[in-house]
């Protein structure tokens, strides 16, 4: 895939990313350089594996368990309730500031 079509999908990604946060009621990281590294890694692995797997949780190679990981995982609205952001970095409880 070329570096422009891993740029689109990136694109892709971020407003997806941006949709579902505000469906929520949460932000995204507001640290654009680690924002911008997830939705790297996003789209990296839906080249790489064919799935929008979560960047920062390994993969076991078992489709059934790998699953879950697959972004939103099924861990990211526990992580954003209890720790105010998902594992990733990537969903962040908006803040009264």
């Amino acid at each position: 895939m070329t570096d422009i079509a891993q740029e689109e999908l990136e694109e892709q990604i971020l407003k997806w990313a941006k949709d579902y946060a505000q469906k929520n009621g949460w932000t995204l990281n507001p640290d654009d350089k680690q924002l911008q590294t997830v939705i790297r890694g996003l789209a990296r692995n839906t080249i790489r594996f064919g799935e929008q797997y979560c960047p920062c949780r390994l993969r076991s190679g078992d489709a059934g368990e790998d699953k879950k990981i697959v972004c939103p995982c099924i861990y990211h609205r526990d992580e954003v309730e209890n720790e105010g952001q998902c594992h990733c970095r990537l969903y962040f409880q908006k803040t009264d500031a």
